[in-house]
């Protein structure tokens, strides 16, 4: 019993109690966060630094250290020695050259530190490529290791053995032997698995499996301080990056669940699988053979075209791998209901159907039976004779906002003509009452998931598209906000409360910007949706361009207020109706008919954010957006001077003015704009929900982005639940109904559920544009594109795809080289890549030196994995390879 104790030796360090926890918390030696996994790199993960933006996160650096914890989950960290922190190359060179800008003490000197005599370190096993080797462990022991058919444990060095195998083992992703799809799929459906997966909190996308071991050259690069020579020990802490590790995990928000392939065992062992995530931040799991589809290891290359789902069950501080449950087979890899079903399922996207509990809290199961009851009349202004629209994209069925305007004699009791605009929103809240089933069903999804071929509603269909959306020529429900402006959008008055409407027509965002950009057109009423109650194309059209000429005053003044405005590209993909597959792709366009309805939604979120805070200042939920972190900013910022494409980002008007400067329709101006956008969104944190009363202050409360002291959303309730959640404290505001009797507390872990489910939601949406990028790929490729470098790391580069805004990853190892890269790392970063001759003129190998804003033509082409392609550069001599800077200097 002695000799198994010291072979189930720890991999992992065990979790620090309870009580040690808080009293660590408490007196400040121990820190909670939430974690990032890079999504790039598994072996780097990162914690917000406690000592404020201005400082570099805290790394945790290798699985070690991460210690079992997985992507979103919250943790407590301890930050680590100082001579395991981690010397960040670009501020030490600059510290040797006398060139860094050093803090001062009291007396005006630089701020060192004399060197330590460093400490005997303890000797960690990592999860590193060619860490362990098969030399290292003999056949004997390998046998005694392996567990035999009644005991199901591996020894610790066998389990270092598997790990580094299955690092090197090459997946086929072909079909071998007789046994057709159709009979594997038969099989599989024969298995004990459940097919309704509960439902909890996420974990987001994932890195292209294929480089799981190249992302490795990146932690074998990292130099620590201990490391270095001795007479370096005394460089400035700026030059150092913090690292911590896991002690305790506090919450498990990561569900644990995740989408991937079996494999066998790397030495053969028929008691397990091994499961492969395709989302290369979720570890891999061992599988019990009795869960595994009949003949899998008679035939285990037949079952590589299948997708399965597998839950962590246990991970136990002496086992290298998680123990997983095999929950459902998928179908095949590259089918689009099958994938889009793993994605949903690993992000806790929640699919069922509502329960007979929940739509027994509506007034009817059919819409046509529904009629407003006339009690509603008596409290509510009818607006049905006002002329109203809905102005969405061309497919949506769940339209929650309208718009109205109309000329007003007098704005302000003084004769002063101007207009009476309208914003009305869809009365959800009327539908879904506080703590019944309904509510219970649309807080726990909190929000509509969006993917690229369909949509998984918050509330029932029925609600969504019938009963609360705004559909033209039948009576609707709304809550409005009614302004009375002049003509440049200065309001003079306001009110809200709850109306009856009806829509006269359903617009799309290009039906109005068709009239924006032909006012003097005769719209026909072919060329328009049916229009309702008794209206014309003339009175619609006047009143949408009266709207947008209100909208550009609003926009202009917004500006010069300091409002701040990126955008990421978002792909508009064409699908064929039978195959559901991508045959066409083109970045969306924002247009002024997009302008001219967010204009008015903002207006109605601050308007309102300010009345419910005014009446509730303990359990208002708003929505600010803390400043971007200044540290990432300085070097973001010292970054694009030196590119040529310097910022001002002392505010967010000043920051949003220079990114202006480069405005303009020419490709060039296209393309610089977006690359600094892409820039910019790094050092940017999350807007989010939050409870005033439980902020120490109002400062806490501004939006960075918007420039504004109070935001809120209260504008889309049918797809997001702070929405309606918001609908209810107006509701109690204009003495419709008595407030909530939630707590602060209460409202404020409503609202941090619903900023976790958004994040989701939008990181399942980029990953479903992912995957039928890939698809597009896949059909339409090799696609050979222009691209701006991004980002440079020592074996690989960061490159934007201009014509489609994706962000793809170039590895070295896939290009020709003649010889390893020259990487030197600045705040401006350079690989110079080494071709072999054969790839361009005969004779000398051709140099071509890679640095951010260079522009390079990239090929992109799919791997064997159905939904995933490569990107390789082209080659091109450093003289003849641009950069966007010198592109705009020939414009």
């Amino acid at each position: 019993s002695n000799s198994n104790q010291k072979t189930r030796k720890p991999f992992f360090m065990p979790y620090l109690s309870h009580d040690a926890v808080a009293r660590g918390l408490s007196s400040g030696e121990l820190i909670k966060g939430s974690l990032r996994v890079n999504q790039r790199n598994y072996e780097e993960s990162y914690v917000d630094n406690p000592d404020g933006d201005d400082q570099a996160d805290l790394l945790i650096l290798g699985v070690h250290d991460r210690n079992r914890a997985l992507q979103s989950d919250v943790v407590v960290v301890r930050i680590k020695s100082r001579e395991n922190w981690v010397v960040r190359d670009g501020l030490y060179n600059a510290w040797r050259q006398g060139k860094l800008k050093m803090s001062k003490d009291d007396d005006g000197k630089p701020m060192t530190i004399p060197p330590i005599p460093p400490a005997e370190q303890p000797v960690h096993v990592e999860m590193l490529n060619g860490l362990v080797h098969a030399g290292d462990i003999s056949a004997s022991e390998l046998d005694k290791a392996v567990p035999q058919s009644d005991e199901k444990v591996y020894d610790r060095k066998a389990m270092l053995l598997i790990a580094a195998q299955s690092e090197q083992t090459v997946t086929c992703a072909s079909i071998e032997g007789e046994h057709s799809c159709d009979e594997l799929q038969k099989e599989m459906e024969g298995l004990g698995i459940s097919k309704s997966p509960e439902v909890a909190p996420p974990p987001p996308p994932r890195t292209e499996q294929k480089n799981r071991g190249k992302v490795q050259s990146r932690r074998n690069n990292v130099k620590l301080l201990h490391e270095m020579p001795d007479e370096d020990w005394g460089i400035p802490d700026i030059c150092l990056q913090k690292t911590a590790e896991v002690v305790f995990i506090a919450e498990q928000k990561n569900c644990r669940a995740a989408m991937g392939q079996l494999k066998v065992m790397a030495d053969g062992n028929r008691n397990w699988a091994l499961f492969s995530p395709t989302d290369s931040r979720m570890p891999r799991m061992l599988i019990p053979s009795d869960q595994l589809p009949i003949g899998f290891f008679e035939r285990p290359h037949d079952y590589q075209r299948f997708i399965f789902v597998a839950r962590m069950e246990d991970w136990q501080a002496t086992a290298q791998f998680a123990r997983g449950k095999l929950e459902r087979t998928l179908g095949e890899a590259g089918d689009i209901e099958a994938e889009t079903e793993g994605l949903l399922i690993e992000n806790s996207v929640d699919t069922r159907e509502f329960s007979t509990a929940a739509l027994n809290c509506l007034p009817i199961s059919e819409s046509s039976k529904w009629q407003i009851d006339e009690k509603e009349f008596k409290y509510r202004r009818d607006l049905r004779e006002t002329t109203i629209f809905t102005i969405d994209p061309m497919t949506a069925r769940d339209l929650d906002d309208a718009l109205s305007i109309d000329p007003c004699d007098d704005i302000d009791g003084k004769g002063t003509p101007g207009w009476e605009m309208g914003v009305h929103i869809a009365d959800v809240a009327h539908f879904v009452m506080e703590g019944n089933e309904l509510d219970n069903w649309a807080s726990h999804r909190a929000t509509s998931v969006y993917l690229v071929h369909k949509v998984i509603p918050m509330l029932p269909r029925i609600l969504c598209e019938e009963l609360c959306s705004l559909n033209p020529g039948v009576d609707r429900l709304a809550f409005s906000v009614i302004w009375k402006m002049d003509r440049e959008g200065n309001v003079k008055d306001e009110w809200f409360g709850r109306t009856v409407i009806k829509s006269c027509v359903k617009l799309s965002y290009e039906h109005a910007q068709d009239m924006i950009e032909h006012p003097e057109k005769e719209f026909s009423t072919e060329e328009l949706p049916e229009i309702t109650n008794g209206r014309t194309p003339v009175d619609v059209k006047t009143k949408v361009l009266t709207l947008h000429e209100v909208a550009m005053h609003l926009r202009k003044r917004r500006e010069a207020n300091g409002s701040l405005r990126l955008d990421q590209p978002k792909l508009k993909f064409a699908l064929d109706d039978d195959t559901k597959l991508p045959f066409g792709v083109t970045i969306y366009e924002r247009k002024d008919s997009n302008s001219l309805v967010e204009e008015f939604m903002l207006l109605a979120n601050m308007a309102v954010a300010k009345r419910i805070e005014d009446s509730f200042p303990a359990i208002s939920v708003l929505r600010c957006h803390p400043p971007p972190k200044q540290k990432v900013m300085r070097e973001i910022l010292e970054m694009c001077e030196k590119i040529g494409f310097p910022l001002d980002a002392s505010s967010s008007g000043l920051l949003s003015s220079s990114l202006r400067k480069f405005e303009g329709n020419e490709a060039v101006q296209t393309a610089v704009n977006q690359v600094l956008s892409s820039f910019m969104m790094k050092p940017m944190q999350l807007a989010r929900y939050f409870c005033t009363g439980t902020v120490k202050s109002k400062e806490a409360y501004h939006h960075y982005a918007l420039n504004v002291p109070f935001y809120t959303h209260f504008t889309s309730p049918i797809r997001r639940y702070p929405d309606v959640m918001v609908h209810r404290l107006l509701a109690a505001a204009c003495g419709y109904a008595p407030a909530t009797a939630l707590t602060p507390n209460e409202i404020q872990k409503l609202a941090e559920h619903c900023n976790l489910r958004k994040n989701t939601a939008k990181a399942v949406s980029d990953k479903s544009s992912e995957t039928f990028f890939g698809l597009f790929v896949k059909q339409a490729g090799p696609l050979v594109e222009k691209a701006v470098v991004i980002n440079v790391l020592d074996q690989s580069f960061d490159v934007l795809v201009l014509k489609y805004g994706v962000v793809t990853r170039v590895y070295v190892n896939r290009l020709d080289m003649a010889r390893d890269p020259h990487f030197v790392e600045t705040p401006c970063p350079a690989l110079t890549l080494f071709w072999n001759p054969s790839c361009g003129k005969p004779g000398a190998g051709v140099e071509q030196k890679i640095q951010i804003c260079s522009v390079v033509d990239v090929v992109l082409s799919a791997l064997p994995e159905p939904t995933k392609y490569m990107t390789v550069v082209k080659m091109c001599p450093t003289s003849e390879t641009k950069t966007l800077h010198d592109l705009t200097e020939i414009l």
